[in-house]
């Protein structure tokens, strides 16, 4: 009876997580992925240089303008970013479903000269602070 009794509760156990949890974790890689690749083609110097005084990230517009002046040109741009959203399935017991979309996130990417021979410095702010500073194209 003992054996009967072992493979009964084998039959009313539940499923394991295992798949769900696999998803998951391949959801996760998947999305550090994708971030990791949207950066790596962007070579980015990290801080502006303006007179003897750096500009880096996290640092305000105010902070900017202060540090550099006004920058030669400002522009509002839309910035595509991974996000990550999960689909439940109407049928009972099915896994739920990743979705990987892209979203429009406003950045301001302001432009300064930094003289003759120099790479131009484009600065990008997010939220009212620096997130990136990176190298534009040579001035000649």
């Amino acid at each position: 009876m003992a054996a009967r009794e072992t493979i009964g509760a084998a039959r009313n156990s539940k499923p394991l997580k295992e798949p769900i949890d696999t998803m998951r974790t391949l959801a996760a890689s998947t999305l550090v992925f994708l971030v990791a690749l949207m950066h790596a083609g962007s070579a980015s110097a990290q801080s502006l240089s303006c007179g003897g005084t750096l500009s880096g990230v996290g640092d305000s517009k105010f902070s900017v303008v202060q540090k550099c002046g006004e920058p030669m040109s400002k522009e509002f741009v839309c910035v595509p970013r991974p996000q990550v959203a999960w689909v439940l399935s109407p049928y009972p017991g099915a896994p739920a479903q990743q979705v990987v979309t892209q979203a429009c996130v406003p950045m301001e990417d302001w432009v300064y000269h930094r003289g003759q021979g120099n790479f131009l410095g484009i600065v990008r702010f997010y939220n009212g602070a620096i997130e990136s500073v990176r190298d534009g194209e040579r001035v000649r």
